[in-house]
C-alpha cells in the first residue's frame, strides 16, 4: 500500500527538520553576536550554546513527533501542517524555558532566542510549503494517484466524496459509487460523482477499471453477504477501507493473505485491509534504489545503446525500440520499451504460427521463434539486454527493477479473478520467474503463483538475491 506515514520516510522528515531547527539556531547565534546593530550585537560566553543546541535538538524532536507533524500530506492541507508545526515549535520553546528555569541557565539571551524562534518557523514553513506544493502538484498531473471506488449511496459515501473533494492534492480520484439498489444506478451523489452499479458489479468493474482501494461507506449489515465482496477484492489485491459503524461485529470475514489496521483517511476513521507488503521503510528503500540505478545505469548504457541501434538498423529494417501496451499497477496501461528484436511485423505473423505456441495459458512463447532477427536479435534475447530500455518505464514510475513481468492487457482479460492480484504490485524488469532454471518450462499457472509468492513474501533480501540471480542469467546467456 502506497502510504507517506512510512517510519522510514518519518525518520527521514523528522532528521530533515532538526537539521532546519539547528541551522535556525546557529543562524541566530551569528546575528546576535556580529550583525545586529552595535547596541544590541554581541554575546556573553556563558551558558555553553553547545549544550542549548544539544537541548533544543531534544526537546524539538519529541515536540515534532508529539504534534503529528509527520501525517501524510496526502490527507492534510497546507494549513493543517503549518498550525501543527506552529504549535510545535512554540511548545518546544516553552519546555525550553523550563528547562532553562530549571537548570539555572540564566544568562541566554532573549533577543537571540526571538530571532532563532522566527527563523525556525520561516526555514520550517518554506521546506514544508515547498515539498507540499510539488506533492500536490505531482498527483495533479496524475502521478502517484488512487483511483477510489466507494460502495455507498448515502451520507457516509457523502462524507468521503467530501473529504477527496477537500484535498484536491491528495491524488486520490472517485469513479465512482456501488449501491445495493439497481434504481439508483446513473444517481448523482456529490461532486458530479455518480452511481456506476450496484455491489453485484464489483467483479466487473474491478476487472474492467483501474481500482486502487474500495471503500464501504454504508453500514455493513445492508449488504447481502458483505463478506463475499471483501474477499473478492483481496483475490483481487485492491485494498479494503470500512468506514466503521456499530455493526462492524458483524463482520466475521477472517484475510486469508491481507493485513489489517485502523486508519484515518482524509479525516475519516476506517479499518484498512491490504493485501501488499506494509514494510513502507523497506518500500521505501526499494524505490530509491529503482530510480538511482535506472538513472545511472542509462547513463553508462549510452554507448551500448548506440551500438545496438546501429546493429539493429544494419540487420533489420524498423525502428530501433519495439513499444508495446501492457498492464501496470492494478491495470493501469503503460507502454514498455525494448530493443527490437524482431521483424518489423512479427506481431502481424503471430497468428501464422499460434500452433506453434509452447506456454499454457494466455503467454505466447516460442523457443526458436522464426521471426527473431537472427544472430543479434537471439544474442540480445538470451542475455536479457533487450529489456535495458525499461529502465526508461523505470525512470518514469511505471515500473520497477524486481516485480512480476507486466503482462499484456489481452492476457489479463483471460486472467482467473485470483492471478489479478499480480497487478496488486509494480511490475519489474525481472522476477522470479525469470531466473528459474527451465522457467520456459513452467506451466502458466505456476508462474502465476511464483509472482504471488514473490508479493505475499517480499523482502529487500529477495530483491537483492533476484538481482544477482538476474546478472548471473545475462552473463551466462540463460535466458530466451
Amino acid at each position: 500500500m502506497l502510504r507517506e506515514q512510512a517510519k522510514f520516510i518519518t525518520r527521514a522528515h523528522k532528521f530533515l527538520d532538526i537539521c532546519l531547527t539547528a541551522a535556525a539556531f546557529i543562524a541566530a547565534y551569528f546575528i546576535k553576536r556580529l550583525f545586529l546593530p552595535a547596541s544590541l550585537r554581541g554575546l556573553s560566553v556563558e551558558p555553553n550554546y553547545y549544550i542549548v543546541l544539544l537541548m533544543i535538538i531534544i526537546i524539538w524532536y519529541v515536540s515534532f513527533g508529539l504534534f503529528e507533524l509527520y501525517a501524510s500530506y496526502r490527507k492534510q492541507s497546507f494549513g493543517e501542517i503549518f498550525r501543527n508545526m506552529l504549535k510545535a515549535v512554540s511548545a518546544g520553546m516553552l519546555v525550553m524555558s523550563l528547562c532553562m528555569y530549571v537548570f539555572k541557565i540564566t544568562d541566554i539571551s532573549r533577543i537571540m532566542l526571538g530571532i532563532f524562534f522566527l527563523l525556525n518557523i520561516g526555514l520550517l514553513s518554506v521546506s514544508k510549503g515547498f515539498v507540499y506544493l510539488v506533492l500536490a502538484r505531482y498527483r495533479k498531473k496524475g502521478y502517484n494517484s488512487r483511483n477510489i471506488l466507494i460502495v455507498g449511496t448515502r451520507q457516509r459515501a457523502v462524507d468521503v466524496i467530501d473529504a477527496i473533494g477537500d484535498r484536491l492534492g491528495s491524488g486520490y480520484s472517485v469513479l465512482g459509487c456501488l449501491g445495493i439498489d439497481e434504481a439508483e444506478i446513473g444517481k448523482k451523489i456529490k461532486n458530479g460523482i455518480k452511481v456506476i452499479g450496484t455491489v453485484d458489479h464489483l467483479e466487473k468493474i474491478l476487472r474492467d477499471q483501474v481500482v486502487d482501494e474500495l471503500i464501504f461507506a454504508m453500514p455493513l449489515k445492508k449488504i447481502e453477504d458483505a463478506n463475499k465482496y471483501i474477499a473478492l477484492a483481496e483475490e483481487v489485491g485492491v485494498s479494503v477501507r470500512i468506514v466503521p459503524d456499530w455493526q462492524i461485529h458483524k463482520l466475521m470475514y477472517h484475510p486469508k493473505i491481507a493485513s489489517i489496521q485502523f486508519e484515518e483517511f482524509l479525516g475519516v476513521s476506517t479499518l484498512t485491509m491490504t493485501t501488499t507488503s506494509t514494510k513502507q521503510g523497506d518500500l521505501f528503500i526499494k524505490s530509491t534504489f529503482d530510480y538511482a540505478f535506472a538513472a545511472v545505469t542509462l547513463v553508462l548504457s549510452v554507448p551500448f545503446f548506440i551500438a545496438v541501434a546501429l546493429a539493429i538498423k544494419i540487420t533489420s529494417k524498423g525502428p530501433v525500440f519495439f513499444k508495446q501496451e501492457r498492464s501496470g499497477l492494478n491495470g493501469r496501461l503503460f507502454k514498455v520499451y525494448k530493443f527490437r528484436t524482431m521483424v518489423l511485423d512479427a506481431e502481424l505473423k503471430q497468428a501464422d504460427i499460434k500452433e506453434m505456441n509452447e506456454s499454457d495459458g494466455p503467454v505466447f512463447k516460442i523457443r526458436k521463434d522464426p521471426r527473431i532477427i537472427p544472430c543479434l536479435g537471439g544474442f540480445l534475447r538470451k542475455t536479457g539486454m533487450d529489456e535495458l530500455p525499461q529502465l526508461v518505464n523505470v525512470l518514469k514510475g511505471e515500473m520497477s527493477l524486481i516485480g512480476p513481468r507486466p503482462p499484456i492487457p489481452a492476457e489479463v482479460e483471460k486472467y482467473e479473478t485470483g492471478q489479478r492480484r499480480r497487478l496488486s504490485m509494480k511490475p519489474g524488469i525481472t522476477c522470479l520467474w525469470q531466473v528459474t532454471p527451465d522457467r520456459n518450462e513452467t506451466t502458466f499457472d505456476v508462474w502465476m503463483q511464483m509472482d504471488l509468492e514473490y508479493i505475499d513474501n517480499w523482502s529487500l533480501w529477495l530483491d537483492f538475491k533476484i538481482f544477482w540471480k538476474t546478472i548471473l542469467v545475462m552473463l551466462t546467456g540463460s535466458g530466451r
